[in-house]
């Protein structure tokens, strides 16, 4: 499957944003598909994931309650929906997609496809 993220772009902290990201195809039966972020320096970072076929979505603890992650199966896109914006949200943002067991959705190395990636940057 190919992925493809957009919606980046620089905000104010406060702000919200919607991240985009369609998929070559139907997704949803056989991928999981996830979002991760990634600041220069360090590993990429998981945000949410929406499981295949159940959809139940997961958190990373320090988006829980602003971030929601969404999919719309008609369109094969998925959305990163960011509220209350900090600095520390700022990074490159990617859509990715696994067919790895639940325990291991939030492992970047259990993903195989890859969008390339949307920079959000929230200034101060």
């Amino acid at each position: 499957v190919q992925l493809q993220a957009s919606g980046g772009g620089l905000v104010q902290a406060g702000d919200s944003l919607r991240l985009s990201c369609v998929a070559s195809e139907r997704p949803f039966t056989r991928y999981t598909m996830g979002w991760f972020r990634q600041v220069p320096g360090k590993e990429r970072e998981f945000v949410c994931a929406i499981f295949r076929g159940s959809g139940t979505t997961f958190y990373a603890d320090s988006v829980k309650g602003r971030f929601t992650c969404s999919k719309d199966s008609a369109k094969n896109m998925v959305y990163l929906q960011m509220s209350s914006l900090k600095p520390e949200d700022t990074a490159v943002y990617y859509c990715a997609a696994t067919r790895t067991v639940l325990s291991g959705i939030r492992f970047q190395d259990n993903y195989n496809y890859w969008g390339q990636g949307t920079q959000v940057t929230v200034s101060s």
